[in-house]
């Protein structure tokens, strides 16, 4: 077991760490993100308020083929990145990094809405229509469909649905049992039957049902983190100034002393901060297209355009606060025997010490976010992967697939599942490369679509900033 531990060990150093000065993968996703940004003219800034309009419903049309609205699939899609990364992730990033590394997270942010744009476009334009009336997509599609690569196609699928079992299922299990065992002393086994439970019931209904509680979870575990943090921020009102200084100063010259230890340098601040960005959107991952091919809509360009609004959401603004909080409160100069705090016992000292009038019980807000974000990522994650399996065996294994999920959920929360997390980790790795193959090669294809649908879809505001780009 050892000896499998340290090949999966080394298999994700590979992957995600090599050269550990500036990792490939990082690289080739920044690159790609800046890349497509140029090519398609920063759609990000171009489009957003199109973004918005579709978003809350202006183009809605209920007998256009697909399962879920634009707002349900961006609500799946944001279910399976606003979770433990933006609690957890944030504080290690700013932990090891120091406060510039949010800075470097927000540029993440910024290019991977293209990237985000992009592979949401092509996966409408290329997903399948099947039978009983349900679309299926994902970069599977666009990859075999579009670039004739069905070996390629069955890699990314395969890899996504190990993934599933790893980062999107026994992490976030065991995340929460930990957490509730360390807060209430709640045993492991009855927070993993409880969670087994809860999204075995979600998802045996499918996205239909996962659409449904995505779009009523979601605002609501985000409005309930969103608003803790705002409060401490506005107790500390007088420290976010010099909270924004220290982003942008560290950011390119770090302190001397981060995470407890000396000698962090600009590129360990800047690496951190974009893997860090990176695992808490998955832009160019792949994932978020499985969710957003489900939209009720026929114009892929749309569902692209509102599949932009993922990074500014997760990234920008849920991130951003978590580590706000983090600056003001000074909890990542904070030591606990000698050692600098880190991940989530890092953001649960910001909210305790930022909301003292709670007497304490600020930090159960980071409990419950951690509870409800681990949550909705399991759901959406299950989505994701019963798709990949759809695709390489067909409805027949979808249900059994879900079966499994709820298993092995229960089993990462009552285990100490390594092997489970260093496939995961291998998995979102190798399907992240096919996806970035893919997008690069169909990119001018995205091109043509965009040029053609905002050339129908004429609005003056977009003139006005398309002059001025």
């Amino acid at each position: 077991m050892d000896v499998l531990k340290s090949i999966v060990d080394f298999l994700s150093g590979i992957i995600w760490s090599f050269p550990e000065e500036l990792p490939i993968l990082v690289v080739l996703l920044v690159g790609t993100g800046i890349f497509i940004t140029i090519k398609l003219g920063f759609p990000q800034l171009k489009y957003v308020k199109h973004a918005i309009d579709v978003t809350r419903g202006k183009f809605d049309d209920p007998k256009d083929a697909g399962d879920i609205t634009h707002f349900q699939a961006l609500s799946a899609a944001l279910s399976a990145t606003i979770g433990i990364g933006n609690i957890a992730g944030t504080a290690t990033a700013i932990h090891y990094g120091g406060p510039g590394a949010l800075f470097w997270m927000w540029v993440t942010a910024i290019f991977g809405t293209s990237l985000k744009y992009a592979e949401c476009t092509l996966s409408m334009k290329f997903r399948k229509l099947n039978p009983d009336g349900s679309a299926s997509g994902g970069p599977m599609y666009y990859i075999e469909q579009g670039l004739g690569w069905k070996w390629l196609a069955v890699v990314f699928a395969l890899s996504a649905a190990i993934c599933s079992f790893g980062t999107g299922n026994a992490i976030q299990a065991f995340t929460v049992a930990d957490q509730l065992n360390s807060d209430f002393a709640i045993p492991t086994w009855i927070t993993g039957l409880s969670l087994a439970i809860l999204v075995g019931a979600v998802i045996i209904g499918g996205i239909r049902r996962i659409g449904h509680v995505a779009s009523k979870l979601t605002p609501t575990m985000t409005v309930i983190y969103v608003t803790g943090g705002l409060l401490i921020l506005l107790l500390n009102v007088d420290k976010v100034p010099g909270a924004f200084k220290s982003i942008f100063e560290h950011a390119f010259s770090p302190p001397g002393m981060i995470g407890g230890f000396a000698g962090s340098a600009f590129i360990q601040t800047m690496v951190l901060g974009v893997k860090r960005g990176l695992f808490s959107n998955e832009v160019g991952q792949g994932s978020a297209p499985i969710a957003h091919a489900a939209a009720k809509t026929t114009e892929p360009v749309r569902e692209g355009t509102v599949a932009m609004m993922g990074p500014y959401i997760d990234t920008i603004m849920v991130c951003s606060i978590t580590g706000l909080c983090i600056i003001v409160t000074d909890a990542w100069t904070v030591t606990v025997g000698g050692e600098a705090l880190n991940g989530s016992p890092l953001t649960t000292y910001a909210f305790t010490n930022g909301l003292t009038a709670l007497r304490g019980y600020g930090g159960y807000i980071v409990t419950a976010s951690v509870f409800l974000f681990a949550l909705s990522t399991m759901i959406s994650w299950s989505y994701y992967g019963d798709r990949s399996v759809q695709y390489l065996f067909g409805n027949k294994r979808v249900m059994p697939y879900r079966i499994v999920y709820c298993v092995v959920l229960f089993c990462g929360a009552v285990l100490k599942l390594e092997l489970v997390w260093g496939f995961g980790d291998i998995a979102l790795g190798i399907m992240t490369i096919p996806n970035l193959i893919a997008i690069l090669a169909l990119s001018g294809v995205t091109k043509r679509m965009s040029k053609e649908y905002y050339s129908r879809k004429h609005v003056p505001y977009m003139e006005k900033i398309s002059k001025r780009l």
